[in-house]
């Protein structure tokens, strides 16, 4: 899907190749940080700080889902790149194909850059390889279970050990059960603790 925004309304229309793609289309700005190229080299001292601006301001937006993670924590950022005319594409991995989430997270991403001076936002999605919650910071986990989401742990290829438990972030009792596969949403699953009985989320390691 291509999705794009000229002066405050929206036409949404799908690319002839599938890739999901949002964008915003304004005049090219020239702002102190658009990419210069100098004697052939891909990006200028000055580019580079302004891509590195860029990808800190992405990483961090909140997620919608789970507000108290980032776009950096969950580890779906993958690139930044900054044209020469100022043009910014970024490049987002799903947590899960489909992800609901993702047309909300370019419109945030979108948002947030524009604000920063940059008019021309192009947000692309790449499916592989593959996100994984091994690609979440550990400062994400922690955050999960201090928000009352039990983290996921490390996803393992192969034979899989399968646990029969999940510590409850609310107390730290091993003595829950899953009660469905799925919970607020599809990437994690409902659970509750027999110890303090009060149920809870586990992000769900893929």
């Amino acid at each position: 899907m291509v999705t794009t925004a000229r002066a405050g309304h929206v036409d949404l229309s799908t690319g002839s190749n599938g890739e999901a793609v949002s964008s915003t289309d304004g005049a090219a700005s020239s702002t102190d940080g658009a990419a210069r190229l100098t004697g052939g080299a891909r990006t200028s001292t000055r580019g580079a700080a302004a891509v590195e601006q860029i990808r800190d301001v992405v990483a961090a937006i909140p997620d919608p889902e789970i507000p108290v993670l980032t776009l950096g924590d969950l580890g779906i950022l993958r690139d930044v790149d900054l044209e020469p005319d100022g043009h910014v594409t970024v490049t987002l991995t799903p947590t899960y194909s489909g992800c609901p989430a993702m047309e909300a997270i370019a419109a945030d991403v979108t948002q947030a850059l524009v604000g920063c001076g940059y008019a021309d936002v192009t947000v692309r999605q790449a499916l592989a390889p593959a996100w994984t919650t091994d690609w979440m910071t550990e400062a994400g986990k922690a955050k999960l279970l201090e928000y009352g989401v039990a983290p996921p742990g490390r996803h393992v290829s192969g034979p899989v050990h399968v646990g029969l438990s999940v510590r409850c972030p609310q107390c730290g009792s091993a003595d829950t059960k899953e009660l469905s596969r799925f919970g607020s949403t599809a990437c994690k699953s409902l659970w509750t603790c027999n110890e303090c009985l009060e149920p809870f989320d586990h992000f769900k390691a893929i």
